[in-house]
């Protein structure tokens, strides 16, 4: 009995930790559900999509974590808008190049190490061919980071791609 409510325990935690730490329902914080609806992106890379390091929200403002998801280049190495935007910054920032996207809604885009050739205010369409994936930061050979703000909060990329999994809880024990 002891041992199944540490597999239940075990198993509650392990599915709270894969969905990051809980958030406050307020006005000011967006839910996984507005995300969605108000939301949907296409990958940046053509090909097979693989996350090499997922998002990973910090317990606090300034806490650690992974503000982002680091993808696996598409073989060319090119890299697509996800949706419609304006770019808002295109430059180097310590080691790296960035390219940052302003979007509809209150969404910001951030993709490094991306060179560039496009400038600010430049208008984007999903799809456009915005850059390539070039070298620096944290992000290893070939991949490439993607941060994405909403109304100024850093949010899991994912979500505006449909690709978070819902946590499902399974019974793990016999009816007390």
């Amino acid at each position: 009995m002891v041992v199944r409510r540490r597999i239940l325990a075990v198993t509650v935690l392990v599915a709270l930790l894969s969905v990051g730490p809980p958030v406050p329902a307020n006005a000011d914080t967006p839910s996984a559900t507005t995300v969605l609806a108000s939301a949907r992106w296409t990958w940046p890379f053509d090909g097979v999509h693989s996350v090499a390091n997922p998002y990973r929200a910090p317990a606090h403002e300034y806490g650690a974590g992974h503000r982002g998801v680091d993808i696996v280049s598409g073989p060319s190495g090119a890299v697509r808008a996800p949706t419609d935007g304006v770019v808002a910054f295109r430059g180097t920032v310590v080691d790296r190049p960035l390219l940052t996207i302003e979007h509809p809604d209150g969404y910001v885009s951030t993709f490094e190490p991306v060179m560039s050739t496009l400038s600010p205010g430049d208008v984007v369409t999903a799809g456009d061919e915005i850059g390539t994936v070039a070298s620096g930061g944290h992000a290893s050979p070939e991949t490439m980071h993607l941060g994405v703000r909403l109304d100024g909060d850093y949010i899991n990329p994912m979500l505006l791609f449909g690709e978070v999994p819902r946590a499902v809880l399974l019974p793990c024990c016999d009816p007390l």
